[in-house]
């Protein structure tokens, strides 16, 4: 079972066709993708995996016949608004959860202030432009849950914005079968690492600004 789950992941991230194409594969194919999306909707850790670029992905195997795009359409917005709603809870029950609060306060300071602008201007809507934004994604819910007392309008709004994130992304995916093949495998490879490398630079530039404040405290002293 972990070997046919790591066989997988490895294929979807080298686009092997050859292995993904393979009937007994597909199960693992839909749980791999759909695993993928519910975790970095609900989990602020999972937050570099690369989950645009999987929901593009998943449009361009449906393209290619190796998925069937309605079941995967409709298990990525499952995945998606279940996730954004665990983040939710964990956002209402944060006092419990230590655990949680010691992630939220990894996160980089310049990714909480944008939280803090959608939730200030543009409220529940802001869930909408929080999906096409790594990290912001699993964040936004959670500080909802804390805040909100309407987990009715919280709980529509999720769906919807997952409803059109993974149609938007998977429809694009779709629209990479019509160019040519080596160009669509360089686009997607492209968009998968993009988000990773975001991260990692916004990692570093945290890092690096504690590091220079402590070297500037040190030195007055």
């Amino acid at each position: 079972m972990f070997d046919s789950f790591i066989s997988i992941l490895t294929a979807l991230w080298q686009q092997d066709f050859t292995i993904l194409q393979n009937p007994a594969s597909m199960t693992m194919i839909y749980f791999c993708l759909i695993l993928f999306i519910w975790l970095e909707s609900a989990f602020i850790p999972a937050a570099p995996l690369p989950c645009d670029s999987v929901v593009i992905l998943a449009g361009s195997l449906a393209a290619a016949n190796v998925i069937s795009y309605p079941v995967i359409v409709a298990g990525l917005i499952m995945a998606a608004a279940i996730g954004s709603q665990l983040a939710f809870i964990q956002g209402r029950w944060l006092h419990k959860f230590p655990t949680i609060q010691k992630w939220i306060n990894a996160v980089p300071p310049h990714r909480l202030q944008t939280v803090d602008s959608l939730l200030t201007k543009h409220g529940l809507i802001a869930l909408f432009v929080a999906r096409f934004i790594p990290v912001v994604r699993p964040l936004l819910p959670l500080m909802m849950g804390l805040r909100m007392q309407q987990a009715a309008r919280f709980h529509y709004f999720a769906w919807m914005s997952a409803i059109i994130w993974i149609l938007l992304l998977t429809g694009f995916g779709y629209s990479l079968s019509f160019l040519p093949e080596k160009l669509s495998k360089y686009i997607t490879m492209a968009l998968m690492a993009a988000p990773v490398i975001t991260l990692a630079i916004a990692v570093c530039s945290f890092i690096s600004g504690y590091c220079l404040k402590k070297y500037r405290r040190k030195k007055i002293c």
